[in-house]
C-alpha cells in the first residue's frame, strides 16, 4: 500500500492528536502499550519454552547420547559384538560401553542413594567442561577414583579428597548369609551438568571398577549410541534395532523421555494461543481508539473529501494509522521482550530477594538456571499475528471514515 504525500501528511496528524483530543490520545497510548506487552510476553515465554526444550536435550542426550541398547535381564553379555555393530551402523557417530546401577553411597555417617555410572576414559572426559574442581584425569582404572554431582557432593558433606563409602547390597554369599559389598572411593572431582536429577545422583567412575564394585565380571549394562541427527534417531538405528530383535532392546532418547518433552510442547502450543488472546486485546485497543477518531474527525473527513479526496485515500490513510500504532508496539514489545530475556537471571534473583521465596527450586524446573533459545521463525510468526490483528482492526473504522457522505455531515454544520 503507497501513500502518496497528501495521504501521508494526513496520516501522520491523526497519529498525533491535538490538545483536545487527550482521550483519544489516551487510548492510542494504551493500545501501543498492551501491543507492548503481549508482544513481549510472547518472545519471552516462547523463548523460555524453547530453551527449557533445548537445554534439556543438550544435556540429557549429551551425557546419556540419542540412544541406549540393553540386554534382557541387564546384562549384554557378548557387548563387543554389539558395540561393533553398533559403530558400524551408517549415520551412528559414536558408540560406547556403560555401565549404570542405582546403589547406596554413605559418608560421615549421611547416606544418599546414587546412581553408579561406569564409563570409559573418553566419555569420562566429556565431563570436564562441567567440572567445578578437581580433576578428571586421576579416574583410571583400578583407581579407586570417581567423580561426583554438586548437589550429591554438597548432600553428603563431602569434598574433593575426602573418600565415600558405596554400598552394594548384591554382595559375595558367605556362611552367614549375603554380605552387602562395600568399598571406599576418593572424590577426585566434582561436576554440575545443571539437570538436577544428574548432579543430585550420579557418581561417575572407570568401567573396571564399576565391574569390580558389581561384581559383573567383564559384562555391562548398556551401550549408549549418538548419531547425527538427534530427530532421526529412531530411522538411523531401525536396522539395528532389527538385528538385535530378542537380545536386546534399542530406546531413544524419545522414548526415555516422552512424558517430559510432550509436556512441554503441550504447554508450548497452549501458551502461544493462550497469550494471542492478549494481541486479540490490543487489536480491539486499536478498533476503538480508530473508531473515536473517526468520530472525532467527521467534519475534517467531509471537508477533505469536498475537496477531492477519494475514498480510497481515506481508507488509506486510516489503515496507516492503525497500522502504525500496531507497528510501534510490536517493535517496542520485541525491545522489551529481548532486554527481559538478556536480564531474565537478575530479574529473578531480584524478585527471590524482594518476596523472600525459592522462584527456580531445581528439583521442580530440573534445570539450575532459567533457559532461553529465541526462534527466529517464532519471532517472525509474533510479529505477523501482531501485525495481522492490528491491520484488521483497521478496516472497519477506515472503511466507515471512507463512506462518510460529505453532504450529510456539512448540512448540520
Amino acid at each position: 500500500m503507497i501513500l502518496s504525500p497528501f495521504e501521508w501528511t494526513i496520516a501522520k496528524r491523526y497519529m498525533l492528536p491535538g490538545r483536545g483530543e487527550a482521550v483519544i490520545a489516551l487510548v492510542a497510548s494504551i493500545s501501543i502499550g498492551v501491543v507492548m506487552l503481549s508482544v513481549a510476553m510472547l518472545v519471552i515465554v516462547m523463548s523460555v519454552m524453547n530453551g527449557f526444550r533445548a537445554e534439556l536435550l543438550d544435556r540429557i542426550v549429551g551425557l546419556n547420547g540419542h540412544a541406549i541398547i540393553q540386554a534382557y535381564g541387564g546384562r549384554l553379555d557378548d557387548w563387543q559384538q554389539v558395540l561393533e555393530d553398533a559403530r558400524k551402523t551408517p549415520g551412528v557417530v559414536r558408540a560406547s560401553p556403560l555401565i549404570e546401577q542405582p546403589l547406596l553411597a554413605t559418608f560421615n555417617g549421611r547416606a544418599e542413594a546414587v546412581v553408579l555410572r561406569g564409563n570409559t576414559p573418553e566419555d569420562i572426559q566429556r565431563l570436564a567442561p562441567d567440572v567445578m574442581v578437581g580433576d578428571l584425569s586421576t579416574l583410571q582404572p583400578d583407581s579407586n577414583n570417581v567423580a561426583v554431582g554438586s548437589r550429591l557432593a554438597a548432600n553428603l558433606g563431602a569434598r574433593v579428597g575426602d573418600v565415600i563409602t558405596i554400598i552394594n547390597p548384591q554382595g559375595r554369599a558367605t556362611p552367614f548369609g549375603t554380605v552387602p559389598r562395600q568399598v571406599g572411593y576418593t572424590i577426585s572431582a566434582i561436576f554440575e551438568i545443571g539437570v538436577y536429577d544428574y548432579d543430585n545422583s550420579f557418581v561417575v567412575m572407570p568401567i573396571p571398577d564399576a565391574q569390580t564394585l558389581l561384581l559383573t565380571g567383564d559384562t555391562i549394562g548398556m551401550i549408549e549410541v549418538t548419531t547425527d541427527d538427534a530427530d532421526k534417531v529412531g530411522e538411523i538405528l531401525r536396522p539395528l534395532t532389527d538385528r538385535l530383535e530378542g537380545r536386546a532392546v534399542v530406546t531413544d532418547w524419545k522414548t526415555i523421555n516422552q512424558s517430559l518433552f510432550e509436556a512441554l510442547e503441550v504447554e508450548r502450543v497452549a501458551m502461544f494461543f493462550a497469550l494471542s488472546i492478549i494481541v486479540l486485546v490490543a487489536a480491539f485497543n486499536i478498533l476503538s481508539s480508530l473508531v473515536m477518531l473517526v468520530r472525532s474527525k467527521t467534519r475534517d473527513i467531509a471537508i477533505l473529501r469536498t475537496m477531492g479526496a477519494t475514498r480510497k485515500s481515506l481508507l488509506k490513510i486510516f489503515v496507516t494509522t492503525g497500522s502504525v500504532v500496531g507497528a510501534i508496539g510490536t517493535l517496542a514489545g520485541l525491545a522489551l521482550g529481548f532486554i527481559v530475556l538478556f536480564f531474565r537471571q537478575g530479574i529473578i534473583r531480584g524478585l527471590e530477594l524482594v518476596t523472600g521465596q525459592n522462584l527456580w527450586d531445581p528439583q521442580i524446573r530440573f534445570l539450575t538456571e532459567l533457559p532461553s533459545r529465541t526462534d527466529p521463525v517464532e519471532v517472525l510468526a509474533i510479529c505477523g499475528v501482531a501485525m495481522g490483528l492490528s491491520f484488521l482492526a483497521t478496516l472497519y473504522p477506515a472503511y466507515r471514515a471512507a463512506s462518510t457522505d460529505p453532504v450529510q455531515v456539512l448540512r448540520y454544520e
